[in-house]
């Protein structure tokens, strides 16, 4: 019986931290591009970009920001490549797709729900501020929804999915949001190997402790047999414990400076900081590594051939 192969996703940047938060957090496309490369080398299989305001840090949705370093990554990895249609709870959702609309990739996430998608504790921490978008963007998420309607997802699924040929990250931060998920199955809307990752501890989701890993792996395996793949993020220093639990439970497993700032007590310095900490872990399970190929087949992806750029 071969070895089971587990997929490293490496999210970049996000719109979760600011550019205050650590010095390492990348912010233009010049440092997206080189952060991402590295992370590819590191041993990361999947590649989850947002695209940020190159002058201020700020998240953009903007395709032309998106293409700066698009481009270049396919360039220079084979890694599959993977475009928010998150962005943050401020933009629209026309914003939102404009890039992977344009960009037609092998991957896009999508947030399975509408809610509430809480940054605003991390004020809590006192810090100097570099710019003044960081905490209005932080105290803003007090009185904002994040907005994935039915009607929205559907168009989502329509537009990309069936459209571009696009597979998605379904993005699942509560047990209700699988059960969302098992309803578009259920009308043909999307089809296995479905690629699901369970978010923990973003406030307004599940919170991130074992007991819930294991009831969303649990109410997975009800809803979807064995017609999926499960991954594994949580929020800040709950990420490598978490993570680990989940690949000895047969996931796959999401780092990244989205998530997490931190490898160890430390600021990561890069993202394949910790794509090399988790790769360490895995190989200490006795668990092998899937490379972009191996990650391409067990997810049905289209081929890094079939994008637009």
């Amino acid at each position: 019986m071969a070895p089971r192969k587990v997929i490293i996703t490496c999210a970049v940047t996000g719109s979760v931290h600011t550019p205050s938060m650590s010095p390492y957090l990348p912010v233009t496309p010049d440092q997206i591009a080189a952060d991402a490369i590295a992370a590819a080398e590191a041993g990361a299989s999947i590649l989850h970009l947002h695209a940020r305001d190159p002058k201020d840090g700020r998240p953009t949705a903007h395709p032309d920001v998106f293409m700066q370093f698009l481009p270049r990554i396919k360039q220079a990895t084979s890694a599959v490549i993977n475009i928010t249609t998150g962005g943050s709870s401020l933009m629209t959702l026309d914003q939102r797709l404009a890039a992977p609309l344009q960009a037609e990739p092998e991957m896009c996430s999508l947030n399975m729900g509408s809610m509430n998608f809480a940054l605003f504790p991390m004020l809590d921490k006192p810090r100097e501020w570099q710019h003044e978008w960081e905490p209005k963007l932080l105290e803003a998420t007090r009185d904002t929804i994040f907005k994935n309607t039915f009607a929205d997802m559907e168009g989502v699924l329509e537009r990309l999915g069936k459209g571009c040929g696009t597979r998605f990250e379904f993005e699942c931060y509560d047990v209700g949001h699988l059960y969302s998920l098992a309803h578009f199955r259920d009308r043909g809307l999307v089809s296995g190997p479905l690629f699901i990752q369970f978010v923990l501890g973003i406030l307004g989701g599940i919170g991130a402790d074992p007991d819930n890993l294991i009831h969303m792996k649990r109410i997975a395996d009800k809803l979807f047999g064995d017609s999926y793949q499960f991954s594994v993020l949580a929020a800040g220093r709950h990420q490598m414990p978490l993570i680990s639990i989940a690949a000895a439970m047969g996931g796959n497993v999401r780092v990244g400076l989205e998530d997490s700032l931190y490898d160890g007590r430390q600021l990561a310095k890069s993202n394949a900081d910790q794509v090399r900490r988790i790769r360490g872990i895995l190989e200490g399970l006795s668990l092998e590594v899937a490379t972009p190929a191996e990650a391409r087949d067990m997810l049905a992806l289209k081929g890094g051939d079939r994008v637009a750029f």
